[in-house]
């Protein structure tokens, strides 16, 4: 048998003070029945049961646990690795407060819903680079999302490719060979202005290894200005430079891989959608291992008290015959 707790002080103090308090109600029953020249043979009886259901409440206190339980636990999970667009368009205000604001708080959403998975951050613009590699560390993911903004990449355009080829190549280094390609996810965030010429060889070379590809678009049709510290994004002729979703390209690339396209804009919020289609992907088992599930038992113990002490209420033993 294991116990939750040990037997300490408290449990020491309370049979100190039970023991005292019956001793001192055993001496004084004995001189009333010596003073009356009675038997007082009752009052060992009702003592015992009382002994009894204090004993069975200490006993629960201390939370045994026995009999032998075993499970066995599966850990499943998925790597995920998200690609997010810092280009300069990211910062438009059509969808509130603006594009990227949004997407760092969507993020911090997905990424509480997938915590048995590991995820990974990209970031983009023309280049890509590597802010955060596959990690179960919630925390650290979310510090990560919490730093991001326009200026941490060059803003010389947008290019998907290199995001997509490094994408590719995290979740099928040598270290992640072991895993299952169908367990594997890319989900790439922008507004969808694509101006590289090495995004389909990208694309292709993930559909080739089985992966998908989920897309989702932030922005309006109707799109908006860039707000700068200087201002609005202007053009070289000094034309404020007006930004709008372009999800077509963001739903051809999902649908060359097997994957979904999925949109936030300032009427529509597809993150639940996105949350649940990527639940419906299989993971792959990463670890299995039995461990002991022996309940605690303290219900019985504590029960079978309670049912002692009604016992006790309702029966009624004379202590002194007279």
């Amino acid at each position: 048998m294991n116990w939750y707790r040990p037997f300490g002080i408290f449990e020491f103090v309370l049979i100190g003070v039970f023991i005292l308090a019956y001793l001192f109600y055993l001496v004084r029953v004995m001189r009333i029945s010596k003073v009356l020249q009675t038997p007082a043979y009752g009052v060992f009886g009702k003592i015992a049961l009382r002994t009894i259901y204090f004993a069975l409440a200490i006993i629960s206190l201390l939370g045994p646990s026995f009999g032998s339980s075993k499970r066995e636990i599966k850990s499943i999970g998925k790597d995920i690795m998200v690609a997010v667009d810092l280009s300069q368009s990211m910062n438009a205000s059509d969808v509130p407060p603006t594009r990227l604001a949004k997407v760092k708080f969507e993020l911090s959403k997905i990424i509480e819903e997938f915590s048995s998975d590991r995820i990974g951050l990209i970031i983009f613009s023309s280049e890509a680079f590597m802010q955060c590699p596959l990690t179960y560390d919630q925390a650290a993911l979310n510090l990560f999302i919490e730093s991001l903004h326009s200026g941490l990449v060059p803003n010389t355009g947008t290019d998907f490719g290199p995001a997509l080829a490094m994408a590719l190549d995290k979740l099928q280094n040598k270290d992640e060979a072991k895993v299952d390609n169908k367990a594997k996810i890319i989900l790439l965030i922008s507004d969808g202005e694509d101006f590289g010429e090495e995004t389909s060889q990208s694309v292709k070379k993930i559909k080739n290894e089985g992966i998908k590809l989920f897309t989702l678009g932030v922005g309006t049709q109707k799109g908006s200005r860039i707000e700068t510290r200087n201002g609005y994004l202007t053009d070289k002729n000094g034309q404020e430079v007006i930004t709008k979703l372009e999800s077509k390209s963001l739903k051809k690339l999902a649908a060359k891989t097997g994957g979904k396209y999925f949109e936030i804009n300032d009427r529509v919020n597809d993150t639940e959608r996105l949350i649940n289609t990527i639940n419906q992907v299989e993971g792959q088992l990463r670890d299995a291992r039995v461990v002991d599930v022996s309940a605690n038992k303290y219900t019985f113990f504590l029960l079978a008290a309670f049912v002692l002490l009604i016992i006790d209420m309702l029966t009624t033993i004379k202590t002194i015959k007279i």
